[in-house]
């Protein structure tokens, strides 16, 4: 479903993540204070302006009001990032994301109002660790402190097997939530679906689960 959306600041994550929206098809109102970087990404948008996104009159011209979700890509200025968070939670504005330079500047987003604080850096960082740790661990995703979205790879252990074999819930506590077998996604899998060595499973659960399921389990 096509949505509106403000990105405010287009430095390298506010370029990707306007991008990426653009492929998807988007209405998309970028807002930066340099013009160079409006020019580079203004064919993507279905509006583009060069103010200071701290203008709240600039804000309200612009119709910022009316968009459903917004995008602070304003990291490295904390200042700039938590002002333009709190106008555009003002007017209205009910999904509003923004990215955060550091731990603190994490907790004051939160603590204004921010529904959701990205540090790619961070978050990158804990990804690329988990890929390190494990040969096993494709992708990861945190969820929340203690629990998380990991797709790891299926080994000879696991060929041949069920999910209701492998005990993935009775003995390790953790959900299958789907099966990649190739271009194909079994969504949802049944306890009595057979596992394949090649295949890639997305698994849900506590860190500490997934931990045991990955070191015994597969």
């Amino acid at each position: 479903m096509k949505k509106q959306c403000i990105i405010i600041g287009l430095g390298r994550f506010g370029s990707s993540v306007c991008l990426e929206l653009a492929r998807l098809g988007h209405d998309l109102l970028i807002i930066d204070q340099k013009e160079e970087r409006v020019n580079a990404l203004r064919k993507y948008a279905t509006h583009s302006a060069v103010v200071n996104a701290m203008d709240e009159n600039a804000l309200r011209s612009l119709g910022a009001g009316n968009v459903e979700q917004a995008v602070v890509a304003i990291g490295d200025d904390i200042h700039a990032s938590v002002l333009c968070t709190l106008l555009l939670k003002e007017l209205g504005i009910s999904k509003v994301w923004v990215k955060a330079r550091d731990p603190q500047h994490r907790l004051i987003l939160e603590r204004i109002g921010a529904d959701r604080v990205i540090q790619p850096e961070h978050d990158m960082g804990i990804r690329i660790a988990q890929n390190l740790d494990s040969e096993k661990i494709i992708d990861y995703i945190e969820i929340s402190k203690d629990y998380s979205i990991i797709e790891m790879a299926a080994t000879e252990k696991a060929d041949g097997k069920s999910l209701e074999q492998m005990e993935v819930r009775a003995k390790f506590h953790c959900m299958v939530l789907a099966v990649k077998r190739g271009e194909e996604v079994n969504l949802a899998p049944l306890p009595t679906d057979i596992i394949d060595k090649n295949d890639m499973l997305v698994v849900m659960g506590h860190r500490k689960d997934l931990k045991r399921f990955e070191e015994k389990g597969l």
